[in-house]
């Protein structure tokens, strides 16, 4: 092989390397639309500084749960998973200056609250369920959607 050939073949895996990433996260994306509705939705899993902690990402909805996926990542498992009866709206807000930087444009932040078991019947003894409290942002219409989601379990469980 001369070294014409070597400088050819040497591009042709450099281009490659650099493109194969891309079609898979493509292709991931597709794949995960295609099994259910999607919306982007940023998670903050860091909450120790203000402000701080959002990792863009995708929500779609599958049965009873509200799964979050990385933007970036090459996993087909989502990151985490909220359990429709597990989980309910605490509040809702606009993005601080700061949160607004690293955030998409025009979202809102919702916190939700996520117990560790399935809630009981009356709506007092949430206080004594053991929870963790979990920020999303979304658009406005996605957090419509995400509402509706939650208040429309079926009957006896919220």
């Amino acid at each position: 092989m001369d070294v014409l050939a070597w400088v050819e073949l040497v591009a042709l895996a450099v281009a490659f390397i650099l493109v194969a990433p891309l079609v898979y996260l493509f292709l991931r994306r597709r794949w995960l639309a295609r099994q259910g509705a999607m919306f982007e939705c940023s998670l903050r899993l860091n909450k120790s500084t203000p402000g701080t902690g959002w990792v863009l990402g995708v929500a779609r909805y599958s049965e009873d749960n509200l799964e979050w996926f990385r933007i970036f990542s090459l996993s087909f498992q989502p990151r985490m998973t909220f359990h429709r009866p597990r989980t309910w709206a605490l509040r809702e807000r606009e993005p601080s200056s700061m949160e607004s930087v690293v955030l998409f444009d025009g979202q809102h932040v919702v916190s939700l609250a996520l117990a560790d078991r399935d809630q009981p019947d009356e709506q007092a003894s949430r206080d004594a369920l053991e929870t963790s409290e979990w920020e999303l942002a979304m658009s406005a219409s996605s957090l419509t959607g995400l509402r509706s989601w939650l208040e429309a379990a079926p009957p006896g469980e919220h």
